[in-house]
């Protein structure tokens, strides 16, 4: 895998543990780049960063998630009013209190929806249709046995797995599935875009030094800060060094999987690699070097990208491993996991294409293939085998490699 070489990348670039957006644009017209340790940035010794906004979204997603298996207490309506922030659904009231909901920005990304609102909204609907499966076909039959056709409880390991008629674990369709259509649309396709980056003034105000009314940065640098909120913005996640805690937090969403990916040799420094990609193009924002801030964009959406990719031909692995070993309840976990995670291929962003790395009609086939008849119950080693080979030749790693 391609590592990140600044001396190739950067030439001339300092390290150091902080950096001023005040150093835009030397007299020379020549930037230097001032590339700190962590994810510090500030302006007259007040930090620039900010991405509380993402944190809120992050946290309702967690709210969601937590309560979506929690059929006592909880209802269709309350978590579809948890979903679009609607009657003050959450327990914690500053959830409520924002403006902001998880709905709104779901396959809402400028590069891929702004012409494209049909199928945005059919994706919308699809995750309000998991809620409603949830509620409405898992919930009555929370106590019976799931067989093919019948919704219901499926043992694994010691656990309680609670599945659709064909075998689908809505709650991991749900979350997998939400880290493409928000986390990974909204970094990828909205925020770090050129189009919303450069939009307007953005560029003559950045070099200019030009911040938002009352705030400490500039409108480039607060959207590519969001960019990094989607990514490391979960409280447990400490802002400036999330490395730090890359396998030690809360985060249930792309960081948690990036920590995964990482720890597979094959991958390692995955992790690093992006991370660094996202100092380095806020630190060429600072300076005014829109071709490092651009070659950076493509760094960060090549390997966020890949690890959607990786987990889902990862999770069809395990699945086709615990059928063989006749352990249903295993399987259809992994496979409901690898669902969400071909779910989330259509949000991936090749730099070298402009389209994701599995093309809709690929993602729609293979999602139809596992739901057609009586879905999981009926996917076999070979199918799964197949749909692995398929998602791998789109990006440059194997099934063999995605599977440890």
């Amino acid at each position: 895998m391609r590592k990140l070489l600044y001396s190739a990348v950067l030439a001339g670039a300092t390290l150091v543990s902080c950096s001023s957006d005040d150093d835009s644009l030397n007299p020379e017209g020549e930037n230097n780049l001032n590339v700190p340790a962590t994810y510090n940035f500030e302006r007259d010794n007040v930090s620039s960063v900010n991405f509380s906004g993402q944190t809120t979204r992050l946290q309702m997603t967690g709210e969601i998630l937590s309560n979506f298996n929690d059929f006592d207490n909880n209802s269709e309506e309350l978590l579809l009013n948890m979903f679009s922030n609607e009657n003050s659904p959450f327990e914690d009231a500053s959830l409520n209190e924002s403006s902001k909901s998880v709905k709104s920005k779901v396959a809402a990304s400028n590069f891929y929806f702004s012409t494209n609102t049909v199928e945005s909204t059919e994706i919308k609907n699809d995750f309000e249709s998991y809620i409603s499966g949830q509620m409405n076909m898992v919930k009555p039959n929370k106590d019976q046995l799931a067989e093919p056709g019948v919704a219901g409880q499926i043992g694994d390991d010691g656990s309680t797995r609670y599945v659709n008629a064909k075998g689908l674990e809505y709650n991991q369709a749900f979350a997998k599935g939400l880290i493409g259509a928000l986390l990974l649309d909204q970094t990828l396709n909205n925020y770090l875009s050129v189009a919303v980056l450069d939009e307007g003034d953005n560029r003559a105000n950045n070099d200019a030094g030009i911040t938002e009314d009352g705030k400490a940065y500039t409108t480039m640098e607060h959207k590519w800060d969001e960019a990094y909120g989607y990514v490391y913005g979960d409280p447990s996640i400490p802002a400036a060094d999330p490395n730090s805690v890359l396998n030690d937090n809360d985060d249930a969403l792309l960081f948690k999987y990036m920590g995964r990916v990482e720890n597979d040799e094959d991958f390692a420094g995955i992790a690093n690699e992006t991370f660094e990609a996202f100092k380095t193009g806020r630190a060429a924002i600072v300076a005014g070097d829109y071709s490092t801030r651009n070659e950076q964009i493509e760094i960060i959406r090549e390997n966020l990208s890949k690890i959607i990719g990786i987990r889902a031909v990862y999770y069809l692995q395990n699945g086709k491993n615990a059928i063989e070993n006749q352990n249903y309840g295993a399987a259809f976990h992994d496979l409901s996991e690898g669902f969400g995670f071909i779910y989330s291929l259509r949000f991936t962003h090749n730099p070298a294409t402009g389209a994701p790395y599995v093309s809709k009609p690929q993602i729609d086939t293979i999602i139809d293939q596992l739901l057609a008849g009586n879905g999981f119950w009926d996917v076999t080693p070979e199918m799964l085998d197949t749909m692995s080979e398929e998602i791998a030749a789109g990006f440059d790693f194997s099934v063999e490699e995605a599977a440890e």
